[in-house]
Order: C-alpha cells, then structure tokens, then sequence
C-alpha cells in the first residue's frame, strides 16, 4: 500500500515535470502567431503583385501587351467651338441700288454653281441706266461708222467717252457683261429688270426676302457659301496662354465624329460678352455633316518637347494602398504590379514616370490581370 501511494506521487511528479518543459511559453507563442501572419502578409502580398496566366486565358481576356519607349506624344485642351461660314469663300448677295423682288431661282439650302440665275430685280435706277445705255451705245456705233472727214476727233472722243460711261454705270449696278449684251434684246414690259448672279458655287445659306418685297442697296438677299472647307470658332478663356502658331494641329469633334482641323486665326482682344478670345480654325466638311450654327468641341494638340513614356489610361490601376500601378511581363505570361507616378495627360494617354524603356507592360485588359491577382488563394504558378 505504501508502495502504491509513492508510485502514483512519482507518477504525478513525472506528468507535470512533461507538461513544463513542453507547453510552449507566453512569448514562443507570440513569436510563433508572428512568424505565421509575417508568413501570411507575404503570401498575400505575392498574390497582390504577381500572377502568371496561361496563353489561353490571355487570349479570352484579350489582354494586350506592348514594350513601351519614349516617343513624342500629343496634348490636348478642351474648348467649345460654333460652326462659320468661311468668310474668305463666302459670297454676300444684295442689289447696289434700291429694288423691287420680282422672282426667286434658287432656295435655301440649295447648291448653285458659279454664273446661275439667283432673284431677278426691278429698280428706277436700272431704268434710266438701261436707257442711258441704249442712247450712248446707238450713238457710239453710229459715229464709228463716219470716217475721220465727217466727224471730228473730239465728236469721236465723246461718244466713245459717253458708251464707256453708261457701261460702266450698269457693271456698278451689279450687271453682268451677258446682261449688259442682251439689253438690246428687252421688251418694253422687262424693261428695269435685272438679275444677280452667283459670283462662285455654294450653298444657300441665307435667303431671307419675299416676292415683291422692296430691298435696299447693299441690304443681303443671300448668303452663298463654300461648306467644303469651313470655319470654326473656338472661344478660349483668356488665362488660356496656348501659344498657337499658325496650322497646329487640333480634332474638332461633333457626333462622335471627328474631323482635322489647323489653325488660322488668333484673336487678340476679349469679346466683352462671353470674356472669351477666339481661335479661328479651318476644317475640311469631308462628308457634309458640319454646317454653320453648329456646336462643335474643340481639341486643340500640342507635342511634348521631348520624348516620353506614356500608356493607355486603361492601362493603369489603383493598389489597395492607393498607387498607380501597371503590370509588366517579365517573362511570358508573368505578370506583376509595378508602382509608378503619373504626369501629364495627353489625350487618351497618360505620361509616367517608373518604368525603363522597352519595358512590355500590359496596355489592355489590366483589369482582368487585377482581377485575377485580387482572387487569392490559387498557385501563382498554375501548379
């Protein structure tokens, strides 16, 4: 019995004296909780910078992948542009004397071809020209006839004198030469009437009158225009310095369409109204869409002065701790997180700074590699 009792104390002592030399302490513990979450951090921070994907799955995603290298690119500003007439291929038509509208030939919106009939006129004025016309031509053509015994060299001179006159009298009234032929040819009722013609081909843009209506000298009956080649009017704030020479380059963009465009004109004084300055653009009308009126946005392009690195804007994402980060291919189809600082925009590109030329970074589909990398829990290496 005594025996027993001392063996079960020995047995006893034995068990706690395992227990204490086993049972890792209060700092091993911690150390060891350390060591796992430094373990884990790492493990999750491979995940969050690298992933490689097979040559299938790059293909699905249509991922695009482009070495990058410093080139001259385009900046872009913004400003609101309108549609003009060009003004330098663009044709004002009006009477140079008080008239009468007797008819109309052509329509707004209506393309006319250089020399077609457009409204033909009566005035007074045209009367007492015409006639005054007929008198000194008659006469002109008579004397030319005598010889030089019958009539004298200062007869000849005023008649001549007199003819010269009265053409030139209708060619300021707005005559052409043909008209001014065929008014030996006038009835007594179209007598006074005359027609303007279109001095160049255009399109109608302007035609505001009435048959009968009376119009006065130099007020327009119409308003031709060449919508081939057009002007657009950018309106710029005036701290805008942009230092545009003349032809740079710029987008004019309506629809969603784009046309090219190149600058003419800079003005050099603040519209009191709107506080803007206007930048005169001429834009080739290719398919006839852009007409006078029109609200237009304008995109003028500038080029870096030196060469820099600059990819797509969807090339770029955010980091769970907030940088800009692209992914570049180190080798064939591993893809890894690289920080790197934006800088200027230039159109749909963006400027950064971080990477070394010839890098091959991901320029479409960086979302999906993100993706992919935000997934977790996978081998990186497709094991």
């Amino acid at each position: 019995m005594y025996i027993l009792k001392n063996a079960g104390v020995i047995l006893s002592l034995s068990v706690a004296l395992f227990f204490t030399q086993n049972v890792p302490s209060k700092e091993n513990i911690t150390k060891h909780q350390g060591d796992v979450h430094s373990e884990n951090k790492s493990s999750e921070e491979d995940h969050e910078k690298g992933i490689t994907l097979s040559a299938e799955k790059i293909s699905l995603a249509n991922i695009t992948v482009e070495p990058v290298t410093p080139k001259i690119h385009f900046n872009t500003i913004y400003a609101p542009g309108e549609v003009k007439a060009n003004g330098y291929k663009s044709y004002l038509v009006s009477p140079r004397t008080d008239s009468v509208v007797i008819s109309r030939h052509a329509a707004l919106g209506e393309y006319v071809v250089k020399g077609q009939k457009l409204v033909t006129l009566f005035s007074e004025s045209m009367v007492q020209a015409q006639a005054d016309y007929l008198i000194a031509s008659t006469e002109w053509q008579r004397v030319k006839k005598l010889d030089n015994k019958t009539v004298s060299e200062s007869r000849l001179l005023q008649a001549k004198t007199t003819f010269n006159a009265a053409y030139g009298r209708l060619l300021a009234l707005g005559l052409a030469d043909e008209a001014i032929k065929s008014i030996y040819n006038k009835d007594r009722a179209s007598f006074g009437q005359y027609s303007l013609i279109a001095q160049r081909a255009g399109v109608v843009l302007q035609d505001d009158f009435l048959q009968g209506q009376r119009i006065d000298a130099g007020d327009t009956i119409m308003l031709l225009a060449d919508e081939e080649d057009l002007w657009v009017e950018a309106k710029v704030a005036p701290n805008k310095k942009l230092n545009l020479a003349i032809n740079s380059p710029a987008l004019v963009e309506f629809n969603g369409q784009s046309y090219s465009a190149k600058v003419i004109q800079e003005a050099h004084t603040i519209n009191p109204i709107t506080r803007t300055r206007i930048i005169r653009l001429s834009v080739e009308n290719v398919d006839d869409n852009l007409h006078s009126g029109m609200f237009v946005k304008v995109n003028f392009q500038f080029t870096t002065q030196k060469k820099v690195i600059a990819v797509p804007e969807e090339a770029l994402i955010r980091s769970s701790d907030g940088d800009w980060t692209v992914f570049v291919e180190d080798h064939p189809g591993e893809f890894s997180a690289v920080d790197v600082e934006l800088g200027r925009a230039l159109g749909d590109l963006r400027e950064i700074h971080g990477i070394e030329s010839g890098t091959r970074v991901v320029t479409q589909g960086a979302f999906f590699v993100a993706s992919e990398i935000a997934k977790g829990g996978f081998d990186p290496h497709n094991h």
